[in-house]
């Protein structure tokens, strides 16, 4: 098994729908200009396991990478349909580790986040608290 295809579908399903909605307004208004089914894919899309199938399909067109390499040489007597069959279960496997990476992305940057969000609060109470008390010592 490799992991190429999977950490390269990760990355593309991480920036197309979490980062560039994010990254200012160019991309929302990209989006607005589509036509209405485009939009409405666009919005379906958004679970990592549908997205993450048609974006390996597409990733190993582009690459010839195969999360599990065995799927190249089916039966022969599958005969024509056996390239077809390899690919799409290939897709069914790298969307499966896609959506699972996407998945414990979020898990480990909720605590993260929450972390981040209360340190954040501390250090706001702790200085306010020292600029308080030097107003009142003055």
């Amino acid at each position: 098994m490799t992991y190429e295809l999977v950490l390269i579908g990760t990355a593309v399903h991480i920036l197309i729908w979490e980062k560039l909605p994010e990254w200012g307004s160019w991309f929302n208004t990209l989006l607005q200009m589509l036509p209405r089914p485009l939009q409405i894919l666009y919005e379906q899309w958004r679970c990592a396991y549908c997205a993450g199938f048609w974006i390996a399909l597409v990733l190993h067109a582009l690459t010839g990478f195969w999360t599990i390499p065995a799927l190249a040489h089916l039966p022969g007597n599958l005969g024509v349909i056996s390239l077809p069959v390899g690919w799409t279960l290939d897709a069914l496997a790298s969307a499966t580790l896609i959506y699972f990476a996407v998945l414990s992305i979020r898990a480990i940057g909720w605590p993260a986040m929450q972390a981040h969000l209360m340190r954040k609060d501390f250090m706001a109470t702790a200085f306010a608290e020292e600029k308080t008390a030097e107003r009142s010592s003055k």
